[in-house]
């Protein structure tokens, strides 16, 4: 269920809405989709290989969705060479290493298709490296917030009816959000923070742990003393950390109107990893207010720089962490017992870490969620969807200023950037220091992200792009 499949999975769907006939060539069946493509109707092909060559070579377009379609493309082409023109190739990996998988059939396919101003610089920068020179100008088409997730989000789409307007589904989220956070046991003080993804070094759930704790136990977020990485964990400790009681929690939201098609597919949506007696998390005065040089400056639409920060004497605030995707095919196990051990040497951190599992179903998460953040390490994310969806519902965002998401969120404005690897865990906990403790803040970052959304990153702005491609792939010169 990661971001390259579930993108084609909605082509497919939108093309098939429009009277095309479309084929799927399954690379791997592991992801957990299986049964959505039954479901939508989406004919999938019994192999990939002789079958999957012959319909292609029969289609108008063949469209290959992420850089590990090479392999097969390579296989086509040896098999149709005049198959190549048909081939439209959408890129969703910015890592050098799918580069050095895609090469050899880079420069023979009819045009490449890139989510990001970022990843097309890399790819062209090291096709240059390589000397590979493109049948054509490569296009950008960045991903989208479906309609489902735009239905629910209160924007307006193809989904609205009289009886179902925007103000109508504004209402309905806000019931649907006080009935989630009701069940995660949370309060009004409470910020929940967000981060949906694979849990795997990339996505950076470590060093938002070692953030979190900075600013839970209160250390210096200036002079912090050095974070270690844990040591290997050997089956003892994992042991020890699979011993902690781990309680599911139950949603129940027919009462708010929520459509089947929103309801988690399991009933474990979400957790609370215990290492203790059950306690809520008391503030006892752990954080105060951002008056220092550390304050961060937000900047209001008009352009007027200002700090955004509540009258003193209000309650104190209090984090919560909601990580997901327990149970994804992308997560790396050794990883996930570091989490696991790191969190069973800090119980007031522990107290405060909610898990999802992988699931599809997210409005209803979305709408729980004060702040999404996106901590990917490295390159970044190519694009990152899930950034643009949480900004659909009204969340600020705050994330690794590298790859798509430095181009998505505006710093100061719909979210806060903060540095990749070591270096970025003090920044980050200071972002969430200001963030909890200014819901002003919080407030009128979420409304400014929505609202480029609204302008950028709606489905008919993507296959507005798409459609210009098509077309360019559709072309016989």
């Amino acid at each position: 269920m990661t971001g390259a499949p579930i993108s084609m999975m909605e082509l497919a769907t939108e093309l098939l809405s429009c009277g095309a006939t479309v084929s799927a060539v399954v690379l791997s069946k592991k992801g957990g989709l299986m049964s959505e493509l039954t479901r939508r109707k989406i004919k999938v092909l019994d192999d990939r290989a002789d079958l999957s060559f012959k319909t292609a070579m029969k289609a108008d377009l063949v469209i290959a969705g992420s850089a590990v379609c090479a392999s097969w493309i390579e296989q086509y082409i040896s098999h149709f060479p005049a198959g190549a023109s048909q081939v439209g190739w959408w890129i969703m990996e910015n890592r050098r290493e799918y580069f050095d998988r895609a090469k050899v059939v880079l420069n023979r396919v009819k045009m490449l298709i890139f989510l990001s101003e970022s990843q097309s610089r890399q790819w062209l920068n090291w096709c240059e490296e390589e000397n590979i020179k493109l049948r054509s100008q490569p296009a950008l088409v960045p991903l989208s917030v479906n309609d489902e997730l735009a239905f629910v989000a209160g924007i307006a789409c193809s989904l609205n009816t009289p009886s179902f307007s925007t103000k109508k589904m504004q209402e309905k989220r806000q019931l649907l959000r006080d009935s989630v956070r009701k069940e995660m046991g949370l309060t009004d003080n409470d910020m929940l923070l967000m981060s949906l993804s694979s849990i795997n070094p990339g996505k950076g759930q470590f060093l938002l742990l070692e953030s979190a704790r900075l600013l839970i136990e209160q250390e210096s977020l200036d002079n912090a003393s050095n974070i270690k990485n844990p040591v290997n964990i050997g089956q003892d400790q994992y042991n020890l950390a699979k011993r902690h009681h781990i309680r599911a929690l139950f949603q129940h939201l027919n009462d708010v109107g929520v459509s089947s098609n929103e309801l988690p597919a399991s009933n474990e949506s979400f957790f609370r990893l215990k290492l203790s007696k059950r306690k809520s998390l008391q503030s006892h005065g752990l954080f105060t207010s951002v008056n220092d040089t550390d304050a961060v400056n937000f900047y209001i639409s008009q352009g007027t720089k200002k700090m955004l920060s509540d009258s003193r004497g209000t309650q104190e605030h209090a984090l919560k962490i909601l990580i997901g995707s327990v149970g994804s095919k992308s997560n790396k196990v050794l990883y996930v017992k570091r989490l696991l051990e790191f969190l069973s040497h800090h119980s007031n951190l522990s107290k405060s870490v909610l898990w999802t599992p992988a699931t599809t179903h997210v409005a209803s998460l979305y709408s729980a969620a004060d702040v999404y953040v996106i901590n990917s390490q490295g390159l970044g994310e190519t694009f990152g969807r899930v950034t643009i969806e949480a900004m659909a519902f009204g969340l600020p965002v705050l994330g690794t200023d590298a790859g798509g998401t430095k181009e998505i969120v505006d710093h100061n404005l719909t979210g806060l950037l903060h540095p990749p690897g070591r270096p970025g865990t003090q920044a980050l906990a200071r972002n969430l220091r200001f963030l909890l403790e200014n819901p002003l803040a919080r407030e009128q970052m979420g409304k400014e992200g929505r609202k480029k959304v609204e302008r950028m990153y709606l489905k008919r702005h993507m296959y507005k792009r798409f459609v210009e491609v098509l077309v360019n792939c559709l072309k016989t010169k």
